[in-house]
Parts: C-alpha cells; sequence; structure tokens
C-alpha cells in the first residue's frame, strides 16, 4: 500500500481550505470515511516533526525516511482500530518511535551515528556548549570533538536510553508526552533519563575533565 497524497496547492475546489481548517478529530474521522486527503493532511502536519526524532536515533536519511512512511502505513491500516484515547500525533509518534527501537535492536542496524548532522545540534545545546566553552578559546574545534565523543557514548547506551536521550535532550519533548508516546509512567522516563545522563557523563569523563 501506498500512502495518500495530499493534494497539491493548485486545487481550486476549496478543498484545501477546509482541510486546514479542521482539527485532528475531524481529519481521523474524515479519513476513516476513506478520505485520502484528509490523512494527507495528517501527513503534512507531522511527518517532519516524526521524521527529525527518528532521524536523530539512527542518523540515516533513507532508514529514516523509510521508518517515517512504514509509520504512517500502519496507522492508516489501523486507523479504524484507533479509539483517541491520545492525541493522532502522539498515536502515530508511538508507532514510530517503536519501528524505530525495534530496527536498531537488529544487530545489522547498529549503524554508526554522526551527531554533526543531527537536525537539532549539538550546538544548540546550552548544557553541552557550557561544558567546552571555558577551556578554550578555540570552542568551535572542541566542539566539533565532543559532538564525536558524544556520538561515540551514545552508541553505549540502550535503545531505550538513547530514546529517551534523543526525545527529551535533542527534540525537547516534555516527560510526560515521551512517558505517553512509550506507554510508560513519566517516574520511568525521569529514570531513565536520569542513567542515561550518568552513563554518557562517565563515558565523557576524561574529555570532559
Amino acid at each position: 500500500m501506498t500512502l495518500p497524497v495530499p493534494i497539491k496547492e493548485s486545487d481550486s475546489s476549496g478543498v484545501i481550505g477546509r482541510l486546514e481548517g479542521a482539527d485532528d478529530k475531524e481529519l481521523v474521522r474524515w479519513s476513516r470515511d476513506g478520505d485520502h486527503s484528509a490523512y494527507g493532511e495528517l501527513i503534512c502536519r507531522y511527518q517532519e516533526r516524526i521524521y527529525a526524532t527518528v532521524y536523530n536515533m539512527i542518523s540515516n536519511h533513507e532508514d529514516a525516511a523509510d521508518l517515517v512512511q512504514e509509520a504512517f502505513v500502519k496507522a492508516w491500516q489501523s486507523l479504524k482500530k484507533f479509539k483517541g484515547e491520545s492525541s493522532f500525533y502522539t498515536w502515530v509518534y508511538r508507532i514510530a518511535v517503536n519501528r524505530t527501537l525495534n530496527h536498531l535492536k537488529s544487530p545489522k542496524n547498529r549503524r554508526h551515528m554522526s551527531l554533526n548532522d543531527l537536525d537539532a545540534g549539538v550546538e544548540n545545546n546550552k548544557d553541552l556548549v557550557a561544558l567546552i566553552s571555558h577551556q578554550t578559546p578555540r570552542r568551535e574545534a572542541k566542539l566539533a570533538e565532543l559532538k564525536e565523543k558524544l556520538n561515540e557514548a551514545l552508541q553505549g547506551l540502550s535503545e531505550a536510553h538513547r530514546a529517551v536521550v534523543v526525545m527529551h535532550d535533542i527534540q525537547g519533548i516534555p516527560h510526560d508526552e515521551i512517558a505517553e508516546i512509550l506507554e510508560c509512567k513519566p517516574a520511568t522516563v525521569r529514570t531513565r533519563l536520569y542513567y542515561a545522563r550518568q552513563q554518557l557523563q562517565g563515558l565523557l569523563a576524561d574529555f570532559l575533565g
């Protein structure tokens, strides 16, 4: 099955305005009735945000695109089972994250991550920048080295710990929302994040010390 294709900007039927003005619940209801344009609007609203998270977890553009496509296809196929207990975004995001975690668990897919190409950019993480800004005026060189070391450290984390680091520290997703996505308690997210940061700190100790 292929994904529904969003209608083009040149459409003059007034459908674009109707879809853009609709909330997610309406779009889901129309999609269930077979309206591909409505589902195309849902894809347009959330595919970039979901892609950013998936890519930051696996650092491979082609695989990330495939996983996001698979997530939206799976959501389309399961749409009639969607009860609306969470938002559509949270639901499809959960599907994408779970597929990505399964992808990461496969030995053949344990690829080398490159934080130099992360969309969010480590340069925007104030805590990481602060750790090295006082050490040398050549901050850019140190920052590049830090990203390489952080890349290696992330590879040492379990998939579950890497997921919460990416979602919270890189994507900026709140604890409660991550908990809803991963279907666990917020306290579990905080615990995983705490231990992941402790592990990263230990793995980076020699570089930052």
